[in-house]
């Protein structure tokens, strides 16, 4: 019989290894201010971003039943690729020993993502699990890679070699 508990961690745990990769691929040097279009998140943040999906972000989605948000939750965007992986490896050793907590019950609970009188999810702590911390997570990583790559940059694998490892 499958331990779903023991899945989610290993899940958890390899997806992080390839967080930390591309994260640690970003050259020192790189324009955090550099954005590909007007309407696109700046690298830095964007970087912020996913360190806070791998993070605080599921730190909230295992320990709290709701998440009343206000723009003064928002992460100060990181300024350099060492502020970036501080924040990063901090948040990942919080996010362990929280999801190793978790129990069948607690998967199951309701957790909701409230801004003001709106809620934006509304759902089981699973799910969210699911959707808002694992999908988003490998969504933005991904983001995150073509950023590298429109700068000329290599990218590490996730999946299997990349090309640049070819």
């Amino acid at each position: 019989m499958m331990d779903i508990q023991r899945e989610l961690i290993a899940e958890y745990n390899r997806e992080t290894a390839n967080t930390r990769k591309l994260l640690e691929a970003i050259p020192e040097d790189l324009d955090f201010d550099w954005q590909p279009h007007a309407k696109s998140m700046k690298l830095g943040k964007l970087a912020g971003h996913v360190s806070d999906t791998n993070g605080d972000w599921a730190l909230h989605t295992l320990t709290r039943d709701r998440l009343d948000w206000n723009p003064e939750m928002n992460s100060k965007d990181p300024s350099s690729k060492q502020e970036l992986l501080t924040r990063f490896e901090k948040q990942v050793k919080e996010v362990e020993p929280a999801l190793a907590a978790m129990t069948p019950e607690k998967w199951d609970s309701n957790w909701k993502f409230v801004a003001g009188d709106q809620t934006w999810i509304d759902d089981s702590k699973y799910n969210v699990w699911r959707t808002w911390v694992m999908n988003h997570l490998i969504h933005h990583r991904s983001q995150l890679g073509v950023y590298l790559r429109m700068l000329d940059k290599k990218i590490p694998g996730t999946y299997g070699p990349s090309a640049d490892e070819m």
